[in-house]
């Protein structure tokens, strides 16, 4: 008699444990169950098919890469190429190249004295109204920049960088009051390549007329003991021009006459005014550290200063003659032709047509 659990109808035929032990040799491990994928057929599909529930996904390919690691091996190369071409035109100055010292800025300073008289009157206005100035502009107006383009090997942007820095090399240097009579000479050094800042220091430190350490041949600079700005308008006119030199080299040469309205030191407002003229010849260089940097190498100036004195120094300041005042009848100080390194001591005269007709 059957116990409890066992079926009405008895144990099926077979082993133990009825029809289910033929089933249990059949295992199912988790490779399996995983690449199993299973489908539910409705029931018009059960009957009429009896294809079974479970299709095997096809086999991965395992002869190639996949398209993730193409992708990856690509972004690699790109980027090794990049370091690569970055390594080679690398935009910050070689430190080797540092060390090579810029060309000597060449110089002439050339004092223009007057055949009589200085003119000269209180209003400001009608002495440059009556000058060859009348039509110049004022300050930084009077420098602007030309139209420019593009050159063999440097772009529009950096021809205009070029430009740009001239013009603020001129602007500091001869329209700063703190510049003009107050001694200061950072503004006009900040914009030098650092390859002549030792020529300019020793300039100041120890100005002479030898052709390379004269002050006024780096910028504008009264005596402040013996005259003061009438009138911080100053009048500007001139030319500015850029050209390429070779594949790695920009020069801009500059020519601009300034006119100053000057009265002496401690002088009130109604005392007499006069101008003083000077034109400046620049010849710039740019490489392209210096168009990245903002700064220029000078590496020549051509200084026609007066009225002026010739006996007078003009190498460390201009000492102009005012209002009423003339030029000493004594030549330049003489030119030794037996001095090896020396230049000759240069002067001229100022034409009357320069002076304003009051």
């Amino acid at each position: 008699m059957g116990g409890p659990s066992d079926p009405p109808e008895g144990t099926p035929e077979g082993a133990p444990g009825g029809g289910e032990d033929e089933y249990r040799s059949v295992v199912f491990d988790e490779s399996f169950v995983r690449a199993a994928r299973l489908q539910e057929y409705s029931a018009e599909q059960r009957i009429t098919d009896h294809a079974p529930a479970v299709r095997r996904r096809p086999p991965r390919s395992r002869g190639g890469l996949s398209r993730q690691a193409l992708i990856l091996i690509l972004l690699i190369a790109v980027a090794f190429g990049t370091a690569v071409y970055m390594g080679l035109r690398h935009p910050y100055r070689n430190p080797a190249a540092d060390d090579d010292p810029a060309e000597p800025l060449r110089m002439t300073v050339v004092p223009l004295a007057p055949r009589g008289e200085v003119p000269g009157t209180a209003d400001v206005e009608q002495l440059y109204a009556h000058s060859p100035a009348a039509q110049f502009r004022s300050g930084a107006e009077g420098v602007p920049l030309p139209a420019s383009r593009r050159t063999a090997h440097f772009s529009d942007g950096q021809v205009v960088s070029a430009l740009f820095t001239a013009k603020d090399y001129i602007v500091r240097s001869a329209l700063d009051p703190g510049v003009l009579t107050g001694g200061e000479t950072r503004p006009v050094r900040a914009l030098l390549d650092s390859g002549q800042l030792d020529q300019f220091d020793r300039s100041f430190d120890r100005p002479t007329a030898d052709g390379r350490h004269a002050p006024t041949g780096w910028l504008v600079r009264f005596d402040p003991a013996r005259v003061r700005l009438a009138d911080r308008e100053i009048r500007v006119q001139g030319t500015m021009r850029a050209a390429e030199t070779d594949s790695s080299t920009l020069e801009v040469t500059t020519d601009h006459t300034f006119v100053y309205a000057l009265r002496p030191a401690g002088a009130d407002r109604d005392a007499e005014a006069s101008l003083f003229t000077v034109r400046r010849e620049l010849h710039f260089r740019f490489d392209r550290d210096d168009l990245r940097l903002h700064q220029a190498e000078l590496v020549a100036t051509h200084v026609q200063a007066g009225p002026l004195s010739c006996a007078e120094d003009s190498a460390a300041r201009l000492r102009p003659l005012l209002a009423g005042q003339t030029a000493k009848e004594t030549a330049p100080a003489g030119t030794d032709p037996y001095a090896t390194g020396s230049t000759p001591v240069l002067c001229g005269t100022l034409a009357p047509g320069a002076q304003p007709k009051l």
